[in-house]
Order: C-alpha cells, then structure tokens, then sequence
C-alpha cells in the first residue's frame, strides 16, 4: 500500500523519470544509441530538421525529442503525437521503429569516462584502465555493455523496415547525407536547404555555445561541473593519442569481431569472426 501511494505521489509531481517504463505508442520513433555516441547531437539535428521556424536549444529540446532517461512518464503523455523520443535503452519490443546510433566503443569509454568526471561519479584520478574494464563488464549502467547493447538491437531489428543503423562517425564526415537518410526514414523530403538550415542549426560550435548559457537550466546539465564540456570535441579517433594501449587491447579482445563488422578498424589482430546468426544491415541503410 505505501509503495503504491510512494508511485502515485511521484507520478502526480511527474518525478516519476520514465526510463524504459515509459508508455510506448505504435507511432513513437526512438533515436536510441549507448552512451556518449552522439544522441544528443542526433536530437538536435533531428529537433532542427522537423522544427523549421523555431531553432532549437536546451530550453526547448525536452519538448521537440525529449529524453525518456531525463523526464516523466506524465510529461511524456503530454508530448504530441507522433512522438520522437531518445532512448539508450537495450532491446525493447515495443519499440516498433528506430533510429540506432553507433560510435567505436573506444571513443565512447573515453567520452564515458570524462561524463562521468562531470556528473561527479568518479574522481579526477580514478584509473582510466580500471575504468575501461569496468565499462566493458557493462557495470557503469543499466542498459548493458557497449557490445550487449549494439547486439541486442543488431539481433533483434536487422531485418526490420523500421530500423535505421547509422554510424555516428559517417554522421560527423558526411552530415548532410547521413541527415538525409534520417529525413527519408521520418517522411519528410531532405530538400538542400532544409538540411544546410538543420545542420548549420545543430553544429558543435552553436551546441557549445547554448551549453555555456543555458546549461544550467537543462535537465541533463542542471548542477553539473561547469569545467567539463557536456558538448565533446566531436572529433573521432581522440582514443588513439588519450586511451591507453591497454585500454585498447582490453576493448578490442572484447568486442573486436563486431567492431570490424560495423567498419571499425583494430589495432590488434583477431581471429576471424565467428559467422553471425543474423546478418547486419549495411549501415546508413534502412533495413
């Protein structure tokens, strides 16, 4: 009885954070990645791209693709349909049709680690070493490791008609064609000068600069460190002069046969790939 009344209270004040007990509708979209490979820049492209007289910003983006990791399940039924949501979840079959993210996990547990440094999670000297293994046994959050999260969409959704695979790597060299795949996968016609208005919208300079002034009324930033960036350097490849070869090693031995398989070259040799039960969309291509 009191745990009931304890949800009732938290849902009436929409503390209730939704997470992957939000309601999902047959018509939501989900732009799901792992953490730290660029969803939130893939929201603002998409925000900016769908919202054509109103640029986007932090006061606004909660409203356009709100975070199901950052708001309410109340608020969330306030949202107007159809909804796009972003997501980090781990396989969900309610999820009908989605836009998958996905970065080098050696990018990504570098990005991971100085996100946590900002929210406080670990101290300025924690071990990076002992960081990576952390992230690769998949103990830093509840959506699994890098590798058991990939997997659990690429298994499930390959063969999908609502299943888009891009890599966020293709999305920083090549913006307007990846945004243009986004654009024909929602319905709406990438025309030149809609996407150069979305891209120029959504750039990492623009994102940097609306962190520093409303970075602290945004739900994500709100109370955070200020001298760690939420907005990264959007540079590929920074694991290969600030990850240690160890740390390297440790991600390759892990996941090395999927990462080759997304495009991702090693460091180190494997063995060959073990052949795959599915078979994987070519990525930037809808399945």
């Amino acid at each position: 009885m009191v745990r009931e009344l304890r949800f009732v209270v938290k849902y009436i004040l929409g503390r209730d954070i939704a997470e992957r007990h939000a309601w999902v509708y047959p018509d939501d979209t989900f732009i799901v990645s792992y953490l730290r490979s660029g969803n939130t820049w893939t929201r603002f492209l998409v925000a900016n791209l769908i919202q054509e007289h109103e640029p986007v910003t932090f006061s606004n983006i909660e409203r356009v693709v709100p975070d199901i990791h950052a708001q309410s399940r109340k608020y969330l039924k306030t949202i107007r349909r159809p909804r796009i949501l972003k997501s980090h979840e781990y396989f969900d079959p309610r999820y009908r049709k989605l836009i998958y993210i996905v970065r080098d996990p050696r990018d990504v547990a570098l990005s991971y680690y100085h996100f946590q440094r900002k929210y406080r999670h670990i101290v300025d000297s924690y071990p990076i070493d002992e960081y990576v293994d952390r992230f690769v046994s998949g103990e830093l959050n509840d959506f699994g490791s890098w590798g058991e999260n990939v997997l659990s969409w690429l298994a499930t959704r390959s063969e999908s008609p609502g299943f888009l695979l891009l890599r966020y790597e293709d999305i920083v060299s090549e913006t307007s064609c990846e945004l243009a795949k986004i654009a024909k996968f929602l319905g709406i016609q990438p025309t030149p000068e809609r996407l150069a208005r979305a891209i120029e919208r959504s750039s990492a300079e623009r994102m940097r600069s609306l962190e520093k002034v409303e970075g602290d009324g945004w739900v994500s930033t709100n109370g955070r460190r200020k001298d760690i960036p939420f907005i990264g350097p959007a540079r590929p490849g920074r694991w290969k002069s600030e990850l240690p070869e160890g740390s390297v090693y440790r991600i390759e031995s892990a996941w090395g046969p999927l990462m080759r398989t997304l495009g991702y070259e090693l460091v180190r040799k494997i063995s060959p790939a073990p052949e795959l039960a599915f078979e994987l969309p070519t990525v930037g291509s809808q399945a």
